[in-house]
């Protein structure tokens, strides 16, 4: 039903922008018209897209729920007020009319699929025909608003704001709604733990025995540990992929040639596409074991899992944030500020540190920053590589753990979201979402800082 309706919904419009223009350029022959022919055609094909889309938008949801719900009803009329036996019957009742059902239906069960088949033929005829009848209204009606005076440009361009304002309203509004969903579930966590203990505590052990008299059945939830290892962890990364990173971009947007660059940029940004689960691959059979045994070659005790491997394969994931971030922004600087500094007599490595590099400080910046925020929400490469041990350590030969590993290892399986150990996972969720909002007011405040001296 929704491709039959597409199909209808593209035709409509394509109808109605061509009968709309054509109209503009016929009544042009004979008098000004005060917007160009195919503004009038936009506006017809609003007018139908408008409506259609709203029948849609209303009549699908409530057709499936009339739906089921009458098909519930010869099924078992109890079902209504019971949400978990209400979904099993209508998957039951949907398998069964797709064919995939294994087994003898019941009587009852097969009635019950002829009700849902009929009402579902009838609300998606009366949806098509809806969205049709209103689509030749609104081609109709509009048709007749095609004269010289009618500005069509206006209405057109009122629409188009219209739309970008609600695009933007979504963007605001699930920023919002995310916030607040993970904010009451970390209400409800700290109902079960002191908010000092999640956040100053020095031992994570979110596991919960069955039985009260069990070892370990309240659980530990400090989060100094997760703390710790998620910095260490970012600390190396960024320690590989700061410089590497900044240096290959001043040497691609400074001294490269446009051959070399062409051919570099590309092979250096391939990076950023390969998939983090194949990076934790490398950094758990390649890495890992070729640091435990550089190390035992030093002396030193390097564990399987470690946070040294993690971070240096995350700091290879993050190159081209760094790299291709702060090459466009070093390639943003003025051509003028490099030439005035040459004629006043300074070398490049002069201009590239004393002029380009400060003009550039705020998009470097942000790209420093960037490229944090995604170590520290990185998780595939800590689970494969650092382990889930929540140790309390700098040592970065020792395994370690980060929030990301901790919210994905607790929130696997059937989960009880009652439990202080679930609703766990939201409080590092919040927390790790208010470090990274920290990471950016902290850049808005660089760059916002040192922009005016280059403006």
């Amino acid at each position: 039903m929704i491709w039959a309706y597409l199909v209808l919904l593209v035709v409509l419009i394509v109808v109605g922008y061509a009968f709309g223009r054509m109209r503009a350029v016929t009544v042009s022959r004979t008098e000004t018209l005060h917007s160009r022919p195919s503004y009038y055609g936009a506006f017809v094909a609003i007018w139908i897209l408008t409506p259609m889309v709203l029948v849609y938008a209303v009549g699908v949801p409530f057709a499936n729920h009339v739906t089921e719900t009458q098909a519930l009803t010869v099924y078992d009329p109890a079902l209504l007020d019971k949400e978990l036996e209400r979904g099993a019957a209508l998957r039951e009742i949907e398998a069964v009319s797709a064919g995939e059902f294994i087994g003898d239906p019941s009587p009852r069960l097969i009635a019950a699929v002829e009700t849902y088949e009929t009402y579902r033929a009838w609300g998606s005829n009366l949806v098509f025909l809806a969205g049709l009848a209103l689509g030749l209204i609104g081609l109709a009606m509009t048709l007749r608003f095609v004269s010289a005076g009618f500005r069509a440009r206006n209405h057109v361009e009122r629409f188009i704001k219209r739309v970008l304002l609600a695009c933007a309203c979504v963007a605001v509004l699930t920023t919002i709604g995310i916030v607040f969903s993970v904010l009451f579930e970390t209400i409800r966590f700290f109902n079960h733990v002191s908010p000092m203990d999640f956040l100053f505590g020095l031992h994570w052990s979110p596991q919960t025995a069955i039985r009260a008299d069990q070892v370990g059945s309240s659980g530990a939830f400090g989060i100094v540990p997760l703390v710790v290892g998620t910095l260490l962890i970012t600390f190396i990364a960024m320690v590989i992929a700061g410089p590497i990173g900044l240096f290959a971009a001043i040497y691609m947007a400074e001294y490269a040639t446009p051959r070399f660059r062409s051919i570099a940029k590309p092979i250096l940004e391939i990076l950023a596409g390969i998939p983090t689960v194949v990076l934790g691959f490398f950094a758990a059979l390649t890495v890992a074991p070729s640091l435990r045994e550089a190390g035992f070659t030093l002396g030193l005790d390097v564990a399987s899992e470690s946070a040294l491997a993690a971070g240096v394969v995350m700091g290879m994931m993050i190159i081209p944030f760094v790299s291709s971030l702060s090459d466009d922004v070093i390639n943003a600087v003025p051509q003028s500020m490099r030439d005035g500094s040459l004629a006043m007599g300074a070398t490049k490595s002069e201009t590239v540190k004393k002029v380009i590099l400060p003009a550039a400080l705020p998009g470097i910046v942000s790209a420093f920053m960037l490229a944090i925020s995604a170590a520290v929400g990185e998780t595939m490469i800590v689970v494969m590589a650092a382990g889930l041990a929540a140790n309390l350590t700098i040592n970065p030969l020792e395994a370690v753990t980060t929030f990301t590993v901790q919210i994905k290892t607790i929130l696997v399986g059937d989960q009880e979201f009652d439990s202080a150990k679930t609703l766990s996972a939201f409080a590092l969720g919040f927390v790790l979402f208010f470090f990274t909002l920290m990471l950016n007011v902290i850049a808005l405040e660089i760059v916002k800082r040192y922009r005016e001296q280059y403006d």
